[in-house]
C-alpha cells in the first residue's frame, strides 16, 4: 500500500503506508524459533562455505490448520514466509509496502487446498530482518532490485526451484513481481498484479520544477527530526486504523485483527529509518514500463473504490501485448485480496487453471 499515509496525514511529497524497522539478523519471535520442522534448500549461485552452511535449512511451524511458517536465511538475513499446501501449482503471493504475509491471510488457506501457496516478509517487512539503511547509500537497501533477487532466490532455494511459479502481488508488490519475471522469464509462469502501485511520486511523475522542493523534504524527512515526528503519527493503532478505512472500499473490513498484522511489525524497534529510506525512493522501475518489457502473460485485478491508484489511471494496461484480462472489482478498494477474498481468490486459481495445462 503506496502513497496512503501522506496523503492521509497531508504531505504529499512523500508515500507510504506503513514502516518496519531495521536490525538484521534480530531474534525472531519465540513461535517463529521454536519451530519443529526443518526444511533443506539448494544454495543459488556461487557462495562461501559460511554462507551455505547458514543458508540450508529452514524451520517451519504449523500456525494454523494447513498453514507453517519459517524462517529462511537469505544473504545472512532472517526472511519469514507461510506456505499452504501440499500439491498442485506453485504460487508465491507477494504484499505491499505496509504488508506482510499476514496480508494473504485470508487467502493461502483457501488456496493451499489445491495449490501449494508460498508467502514472505520482503526484506524490510513484517518479521523480516530489517538491515539498518543508514548504513548504506539511501534506497541501496530497500529497492525492487534487491526485492526482485530475493522472490527469484526464494524460488530457487525455498520452494525448490525443479519448476515455473505463478506470481500474485499487491500494491508495491506488484512492481516487485513484474521485476522477477523480467530478470528470471525461465522461473515465472505468469504474473497478477491486484492494485499494483503507479508510482505517482517517481522522479519521472513528477512536476519539473517541484522536483527540487520534494527532494528537499524527502532529505529533510529523513535526517532531521521531522522524519520521526511524521512517522510517530502514523505508527499508531488509531493511525493505522484510519489509513486502512480511507484505502478500503468498506470500512467494516478494517478488523482489529487487520489493523494488529498491519502495526505491529511496523513498532520494532529502528522501524521509522526503514520507513523514511523508502519514502524517498523516487526511481527505480515503473510499471508501464515493466509491462513493455514483460515476457509472461499478465492478468491484472483491479478494485475501483481504491483511492490513489485509480482504476482509470490503470485501465490503459489492458492495452500492453502480455496483459491477457483486466478485471474491475467494483465497490472494492486498495488491497481487494484481504478486503474481498471471496471475489479474488476464485480468479486467483481460475488464473492459474487457465496456465496448467
Amino acid at each position: 500500500m503506496f502513497d496512503l499515509v501522506v496523503k492521509k496525514h497531508g504531505c504529499a511529497s512523500v508515500g507510504a503506508c506503513s514502516a518496519l524497522g531495521p536490525t538484521a539478523g534480530r531474534s525472531f519471535p519465540r513461535k517463529v524459533l521454536s519451530a519443529s520442522k526443518k526444511v533443506k534448500c539448494i544454495v543459488r549461485g556461487s557462495a562461501t562455505p559460511e554462507a551455505v552452511s547458514k543458508a540450508e535449512t529452514t524451520v517451519e511451524k504449523e500456525i494454523r490448520p494447513g498453514v507453517t511458517e519459517g524462517v529462511w536465511k537469505w544473504r545472512e538475513y532472517d526472511i519469514r514466509y507461510q506456505k499452504s499446501g501440499t500439491s498442485g501449482p506453485a504460487i508465491v503471493a507477494v504484499h505491499g509496502f505496509g504488508g506482510n504475509c499476514d496480508h494473504w491471510r485470508r487467502n493461502i488457506d483457501e488456496l493451499g487446498k489445491r495449490h501449494r501457496v508460498f508467502t514472505l516478509d520482503l526484506l524490510g517487512y513484517g518479521f523480516s530482518s530489517k538491515p539498518d539503511p543508514r548504513d548504506s547509500p539511501v534506497n541501496s537497501i530497500y529497492n525492487f532490485d534487491v526485492w526482485s533477487d530475493q522472490v527469484i532466490d526464494f524460488m530457487d532455494q525455498v520452494i525448490g526451484g525443479q519448476e515455473k511459479v505463478f506470481i500474485t502481488s499487491n500494491s508495491v508488490g506488484g512492481i516487485v513481481a513484474l521485476e522477477t519475471a523480467i530478470k528470471a522469464p525461465e522461473k515465472v509462469t505468469s504474473v497478477q498484479v491486484i492494485n499494483v502501485s503507479l508510482r505517482m511520486l517517481h522522479s519521472e511523475k513528477q512536476a519539473v520544477l517541484a522536483r527540487p522542493f520534494i527532494q528537499m523534504l524527502q532529505k529533510t524527512l529523513r535526517t532531521s527530526l521531522l522524519g520521526p515526528l511524521f512517522f510517530k503519527q502514523i505508527a499508531t493503532e488509531q493511525g493505522v486504523r484510519n489509513v486502512l478505512r480511507q484505502c478500503y472500499g468498506d470500512e467494516l473490513s478494517v478488523t482489529d485483527e487487520l489493523v494488529n498484522c498491519i502495526l505491529k511489525p511496523g513498532l520494532e524497534d529502528g522501524a521509522v529509518h526503514v520507513f523514511l529510506d523508502f519514502i524517498s525512493y523516487s526511481s527505480g522501475p515503473l510499471p508501464e514500463l515493466q509491462l513493455q518489457q514483460c515476457p509472461v502473460p499478465v492478468s491484472i485485478l483491479w478494485g475501483e473504490a481504491d483511492p490513489w491508484e485509480k482504476i482509470e489511471w490503470g485501465k490503459s494496461f489492458e492495452t500492453y501485448e502480455c496483459v491477457e484480462e483486466f478485471v474491475a472489482l467494483p465497490g472494492v478498494g486498495h488491497c481487494p485480496q484481504d478486503e474481498s477474498p471471496e471475489l479474488v481468490n476464485p480468479l486467483i486459481e481460475k488464473w492459474v487453471a487457465r496456465h496448467s495445462g
